[in-house]
């Protein structure tokens, strides 16, 4: 989930250093007239380039009462639905997760946000790579990322890549992945895993992804380059 200011321009006055101080009287130069919309134009045209040429700005961190919003603000207009009071009952604050202010929003930070999620426990829930009978069984993760398509869950992978060095986070999406791998895969502890909804339903459906041990689901809400989100994407 920073901006850069843009460098002032340049002052049409003249030079202040005494240096290089300006004659006057009889002997003072010509200076020529400057068309002030030519200027302002052209630093107006400047800035414009700045600006498209900036880097994007990581996304804010929201409370929960404003993550949560934003969520059923989405799901209400994806879907062209009203949810009613007793349906809006069931969605509380405390279903969303507090994210800390010290780390941008985005995929490269995920990884610093589950750490402060799980707090003294982050070691043994999120990197140990041993089954623990009773406790931790195959194919049950503490975290699952849902996204809009393997790329994206890709870059989340990457944002987690500090946490999953002893113990892989899966990847359940269908592209360049067989569903036989992926089975395969959820054969052993998994404390992360990051997919599509397609494939992790398909999943769930052959009972190869459990859900007894999960913690936290990120879903996200990134808008894709044919404008589809999670709550618009086509269902294969």
């Amino acid at each position: 989930m920073g901006s850069r200011k843009a460098e002032k321009g340049s002052k049409t006055s003249l030079d202040k250093n005494p240096k290089r101080r300006l004659p006057l009287g009889p002997n003072k130069p010509k200076t020529k007239k400057i068309n002030k919309n030519k200027s302002k134009n052209k630093e107006n045209l400047n800035n414009s380039t700045r600006s498209n040429n900036a880097e994007p700005k990581a996304t804010s961190v929201g409370s929960p009462s404003q993550q949560l919003h934003f969520f059923l603000d989405q799901f209400q207009s994806s879907n062209g639905i009203q949810l009613s009071s007793i349906e809006l009952e069931s969605f509380k604050d405390t279903c969303i997760l507090e994210l800390s202010q010290g780390f941008p929003q985005d995929a490269t930070t995920l990884g610093k946000h589950l750490k402060a999620a799980f707090e003294s426990s982050w070691k043994e829930v999120l990197c140990e790579g041993q089954l623990l009978e009773g406790k931790v069984d195959p194919g049950n993760p503490a975290v699952l990322i849902i996204s809009t398509s393997a790329l994206r869950s890709l870059e989340f992978i990457r944002g987690v890549r500090p946490l999953t060095r002893e113990c892989h986070a899966a990847k359940l999406f269908s592209k360049h992945m067989k569903v036989e791998d992926q089975v395969s895969v959820l054969q052993n502890r998994v404390n992360i895993a990051s997919g599509t909804p397609s494939r992790i339903k398909k999943l769930i459906d052959m009972e190869a992804l459990g859900l007894s041990r999960l913690a936290v689901i990120v879903l996200d809400m990134h808008t894709d380059v044919k404008g589809y989100s999670l709550f618009t994407l086509p269902q294969e």
